[in-house]
């Protein structure tokens, strides 16, 4: 009778274990990029944001880790092991249109919201700068570059503008690949000319280079032809300018172009839990200005422009409760989801 008691106790115990466990926050993954942009410590940011306000209260939790960037957070939400990412905005557009690097349409992708403005920083030695222009480029002749990570979301998009503004990178550098940090190291102690840092600014990236640089690098500048080039598919970027001293030693002002970074998730994730992280984002946004400055480009009347896929349903309701017009190319009425409609939603990449 102990005996058979005691084994009741034990499953009484086990059930109650298993029973908080499932009571517990689901822990949803969002993905960044690397340590030394700014998709990681806004990531974090908006992560630690979300726990805090939302695991007690709405069963929702959400935890940010470092990847390579954008190409390899498609991957990602595709494999289901992260279900939130942020992406460079060219890749907002690319996964649902299944073009650029992205071989097929990522239709099983919904926007959430645009984030801060990713700045495009083209970095050239200064002893080989001509003119100050981002065709300066076009003048290498075989010195080692680094345009990204391999696979990443800057090496990526830094492909896609080359060819687009017509450097003939592939012949006129040496491709070398690394993250943002390794990066400055390589061009401080002379193995590479240049970097392509895309992300928010002030980056601390550049803030670095500048710091242990200074006139020694310079951050190329833009025409209105380039601009006009690179937005002819996708009208994605804008003007952004430096004034004197937004990094150390910079003593120009610098006129470059920036695009919105944008949060993706999966269609499959419960409306509750992705109307409650948009509403938490927005709500504490002065939090999130205050933890990085490149996050001050974020206007809630601004939320859904350059987004290239369709708002996730939770994202509707809370646009729509705050008054935002949405337009009809980021609504579409969701079909009843199963586990196998899921699957066939997600092709390779």
């Amino acid at each position: 009778m102990i005996r058979r008691i005691l084994y009741s106790l034990a499953a009484l115990a086990v059930l109650e274990a298993c029973s908080d466990e499932l009571s517990r926050a689901r822990p949803y993954v969002l993905t960044t990029a690397t340590t030394g942009g700014v998709f990681y410590p806004v990531g974090v940011a908006i992560a630690t944001i979300a726990h805090a306000e939302l695991s007690e209260s709405e069963n929702v939790s959400l935890t940010a880790i470092s990847s390579a960037g954008s190409m390899e957070n498609l991957k990602l939400l595709r494999d289901n092991q992260a279900q939130f990412a942020i992406l460079q905005g060219p890749f907002g557009a690319w996964s649902w249109t299944g073009e650029g690097p992205v071989r097929e349409p990522q239709t099983h992708i919904r926007s959430i919201s645009a984030l801060w403005k990713n700045v495009e920083h083209f970095v050239l030695r200064t002893d080989l700068v001509t003119t100050g222009d981002i065709m300066d480029l076009n003048d290498l002749d075989g010195e080692r570059y680094v345009l990204g990570a391999r696979n990443s979301g800057a090496e990526q998009t830094g492909r896609f503008i080359l060819e687009t503004l017509g450097v003939d990178y592939e012949s006129k550098f040496s491709l070398a690949y690394m993250g943002y940090g390794p990066t400055v190291g390589a061009m401080q102690d002379g193995n590479i000319v240049g970097m392509n840092i895309p992300a928010g600014a002030p980056v601390s990236s550049i803030t670095q280079a500048y710091a242990l640089m200074g006139e020694r690098m310079t951050i190329l500048n833009w025409s209105q032809r380039a601009l006009d080039q690179i937005n002819a598919r996708y009208p994605l970027w804008d003007w952004y300018d430096f004034p004197p001293l937004t990094y150390p030693n910079q003593a120009e002002p610098v006129r470059t172009v920036a695009s919105p970074n944008v949060l993706v998730t999966r269609v499959d994730i419960p409306e509750h839990a992705v109307y409650h992280i948009t509403r938490v984002i927005w709500e504490n946004l002065a939090t999130l200005q205050e933890i990085h400055g490149a996050t001050r480009d974020m206007r809630p009347e601004i939320a859904i422009q350059g987004l290239g896929a369709p708002l996730h349903a939770g994202a509707v309701r809370f646009y729509r409760e705050v008054g935002l017009e949405i337009p009809d190319r980021l609504l579409l009425e969701e079909p009843l989801l199963t586990a196998d409609t899921i699957e066939e939603r997600i092709p390779g990449l």
